[in-house]
């Protein structure tokens, strides 16, 4: 279990999120959602131990601010939105740095489960083939995939994803949420998922919180919370007759 306890947060001495509150349990996929600047971006920054705040931030019970740095890249993965490159590497050696908190030694050669590891998560994504190509060569959507990759092969506890489906188009947008979502199930394991698209959430989501002027207005199961009425006051707009509205084009 996740669990996140009067938790402030912010840059140069500004709160940026106030007093946030909830958990998340294994097996678990919570979308965090609401409007630009609300502070979506800054919560998944201050449990990935990022920025610094005030509170609690709890994996089993275990305060994260006593964890090792090394130690909590075994547990906790933090996919930005940004996909920025700033050493040309190849999409082999990029994926294999998820497993630097696994290395061993002076010479922190990958092991053999490593190897595997790395094998069969890029197989996953459909960037095996393209193993030895650049980074630098990449499309925004495929480097996306191979920092997605990164991810899954740093195999922690919880995964934090900022905007997730980023720069992909419609066809890997469901690929990787499905990947994900599987992923959680199978494995037991926990994720955090920034969304502007509520549609993507709904399918994705077991749970949702909905953050608005720095501060949580709605938490639950994600049907709950996209059936609430806190929605038209969060995006100012009847979200279900727009919704209703754009569905009836497709008919």
């Amino acid at each position: 279990m996740l669990e996140i306890k009067y938790l402030y947060a912010g840059y140069g001495g500004e709160d940026v999120i106030f007093d946030t509150n909830f958990q998340i349990n294994k097996g678990e996929s919570l979308c965090v959602l609401g409007p630009n600047g609300c502070g979506k971006s800054t919560l998944l920054k201050s449990i990935a131990r990022i920025i610094e705040y005030r509170g609690s931030v709890l994996m089993n019970g275990e305060n994260i601010s006593i964890i090792s740095r090394r130690e909590l890249a075994k547990k906790i993965a933090l996919l930005s939105q940004s996909a920025q490159v700033f050493f040309p590497y190849t999409v082999y050696e990029t994926a294999a740095m998820g497993r630097y908190a696994y290395l061993q030694g002076i010479l922190k050669n990958l092991s053999a489960e490593d190897i595997k590891i790395i094998e069969d998560v890029l197989k996953q994504l459909d960037i095996w083939d393209i193993k030895d190509r650049m980074i630098d060569e990449l499309s925004g959507g495929t480097l996306q995939r191979v920092f997605l990759a990164r991810t899954l092969i740093q195999t922690p506890d919880i995964i934090l994803l900022d905007e997730p489906a980023n720069h992909l188009d419609l066809k890997h947008q469901i690929e990787l949420l499905d990947l994900l979502k599987i992923w959680v199930k199978e494995n037991n394991k926990m994720l955090i998922g920034v969304f502007h698209d509520l549609n993507l959430a709904r399918l994705f989501g077991d749970t949702a919180i909905v953050m608005n002027n720095s501060r949580i207005a709605a938490n639950g199961k994600i049907d709950d919370v996209l059936n609430s009425d806190v929605l038209s006051d969060v995006y100012g707009i009847d979200v279900r007759e727009f919704m209703n509205e754009a569905l009836e084009k497709w008919k």
